[in-house]
């Protein structure tokens, strides 16, 4: 799609791909903070994993078990794996991607999940 960040034929995909098939690839984070980890897209434009086909869900399966082998060679922890749907969500660009956190017994957030930042008394609904 025109101007999307993460279809490839765009060419403005921002960090090194270090792995791909057919119908994803995974690219690592030029996050900073978060500079063990990656999103693994697809190379089909479609806006969340609910758009998915079958083939596509096999081969980001794949991608994952790939992705897993290329992060542990930083030897984590543990990891963390997840989509945002929808702005609400958190998701910013409008193209499925999950994704890949590698995470360590020695970070400050360490030990804490998912979970975390939304089970807060200060994000209870009124």
């Amino acid at each position: 799609m025109k101007n999307c960040k993460f279809c490839l034929e765009n060419n403005v995909i921002k960090g090194e791909i270090l792995a791909e098939n057919d119908y994803c690839y995974f690219v690592e984070s030029i996050d900073s903070v978060l500079n063990c980890a990656g999103m693994i897209i697809t190379k089909r434009h479609v806006e969340t994993p609910f758009d998915l086909n079958d083939e596509e869900w096999v081969a980001i399966k794949k991608m994952l078990l790939k992705v897993k082998n290329i992060l542990d060679k930083h030897s984590p922890d543990g990891f963390n794996i997840g989509w945002n749907v929808g702005e609400i969500a958190g998701q910013n660009v409008d193209h499925a991607h999950l994704h890949v956190i590698a995470r360590f017994s020695d970070e400050p957030l360490s030990g804490k999940g998912i979970r975390y930042a939304f089970k807060q008394e200060s994000n209870r609904r009124p």
